[in-house]
């Protein structure tokens, strides 16, 4: 598509926001229904296309991308009037009489930049987002799951308003394009170089961005852990998606003690989950590109391989993989892994892991099993990170009234739930002054005596 064409398409989401047409609430509610019934109604291809890009089965096409988005879209029209209605706050003495309200209002046109990862959940819920405040919208899935963004490019003007709601699929150049456009926000997900140029462009206009990234996500097992139910718990959000997920624990700092009890546990819940040959499984996904396989299969080297470690490039597949004897400056413990290889490093306390993860940049997530609570609270006291499971992993991420995002080179901003709401609204601060009392107190000429008054109310 070329640069006009993105223009025009914009400048046809901006028109229809202009026009106020998505202002009602009506008109939201309409389109957060659609949105619904469009996954619903369309589910078999949506599976097959996460199939296609992520090898990924129906049952993790539902839980993960459709029907999340479901749930959180279903939150957002059950407290759609709630969230989008003026919040009385206090009128502090020197206003009265009088009365304060915080409205929100629709920023205007928004742009969504999704990743491949999770290309339903992570387009569409920030999306109903900005539909629920009010905003027009410009879609752009990735084109890296492609089946995917072409299944969204379909239905999507099926469903919804095609004047103020649009998708534009394509690579770089599209996006670039996109990035040169007026916006009254970027919302983007995906890793911190890219969102590096996304903020850049964003800086020419002024517009402001919210960034969920990544980073090397933390799990910290302490030796009081319920080694168990600390090895099933790691093991599944670490390779549901084959480890491709922004949240899944990168790297286990594991107290020496019981170092070996967690690899052997890791790996019998690597059987439980996909059984003897993951490789044959249907729970199990694939790396989603020739290209982030090969990368990731020169991780491997790093350390020796514990559980796994086995690749077959025709189908993008790698093994559920733990690495053991990971030295600290080695290549899978320099970038996110964003994949089915989790290095094991031992430790000698609890202090030593805090020095590490604090001698590196905040993650988006970060995990602490230990049935000592004082070793939580410490962890939890002493880093920080965009969100933290204790005695888990991953769900601190789909409380809705626990916003998600992350801090530092793990993000800026944060939604789900309200947040996911307000993020694109301006609260717009509104007094209103009664004229029935007009005191002269605050008006010149200042005397001594009214200065004196003055001073004990401001």
């Amino acid at each position: 598509m070329s640069q006009i064409g993105v223009s025009q398409i914009v400048s046809q989401t901006r028109s229809a926001f202009q026009s106020g047409i998505t202002r009602p609430l009506s008109w939201r509610k309409a389109q957060l229904e659609a949105m619904i019934r469009m996954i619903e109604e369309n589910q078999d291809e949506f599976s097959a296309a996460l199939k296609t890009d992520l090898g990924r089965g129906v049952e993790e096409a539902w839980m993960y991308d459709l029907g999340f988005t479901i749930a959180e879209v279903k939150l957002m029209l059950k407290n759609l009037k709630k969230w989008t209605s003026a919040r009385k706050v206090p009128t502090p003495i020197v206003s009265k009489p009088g009365s304060s309200r915080r409205i929100p209002e629709p920023l205007g046109t928004v742009l969504v930049i999704a990743p491949w990862n999770y290309p339903v959940q992570l387009l569409l819920v920030p999306a109903a987002g900005a539909i629920a405040a009010g905003n027009s919208v410009v879609m752009k899935p990735s084109e890296v799951s492609s089946a995917t963004s072409a299944v969204l490019a379909k239905f999507v003007p099926q469903y919804l308003d095609k004047q103020a709601i649009v998708v534009v699929e394509g690579g770089v150049p599209e996006t670039t394009d996109l990035l040169a456009q007026k916006f009254e926000h970027i919302f983007y997900t995906g890793n911190g170089t890219v969102g590096r140029v996304v903020m850049r462009a964003a800086a020419e206009n002024l517009t402001p961005v919210t960034l969920e990234l990544g980073g090397k996500s933390p799990t910290i097992v302490d030796a009081s852990a319920n080694i168990d139910v600390a090895a099933r718990r790691i093991a599944w959000a670490k390779y549901v998606n084959a480890g491709q997920t922004c949240v899944a624990p990168d790297y286990v700092l594991v107290h020496k003690s019981v170092s070996d009890k967690l690899v052997k546990a890791i790996g019998e819940s690597v059987t439980e989950f996909y059984g003897t040959d993951p490789h044959a499984s249907k729970d199990y996904a694939r790396v989603v590109s020739p290209r982030h396989f090969s990368r990731l299969k020169s991780m491997i080297g790093s350390g020796t391989v514990a559980v796994g470690g086995q690749t077959e490039e025709s189908e993008r597949y790698i093994a559920p993989t733990v690495l053991v004897n990971v030295d600290k400056s080695s290549p899978v413990m320099q970038e996110e892994i964003f994949g089915p290889i989790l290095p094991i490093i031992e430790i000698d306390s609890i202090d030593e892991a805090l020095n590490f993860v604090n001698g590196r940049q905040h993650p988006l997530a970060l995990y602490v099993f230990a049935e000592d609570s004082k070793v939580n609270e410490k962890v939890v006291a002493n880093t920080t990170s965009g969100g933290v499971t204790v005695n888990g992993t991953i769900f601190h991420m789909t409380g809705p009234f626990l916003p998600f995002g992350g801090v530092g080179e793990s993000g800026m901003g944060a939604y789900h739930g309200q947040a996911g709401v307000d993020v694109f609204q301006h609260l717009k601060p509104v007094l209103k002054r009664s004229t029935k009392l007009d005191a002269p107190l605050a008006y010149p000429p200042y005397t001594a005596r009214k200065f004196s008054i003055l001073k004990k109310f401001l």
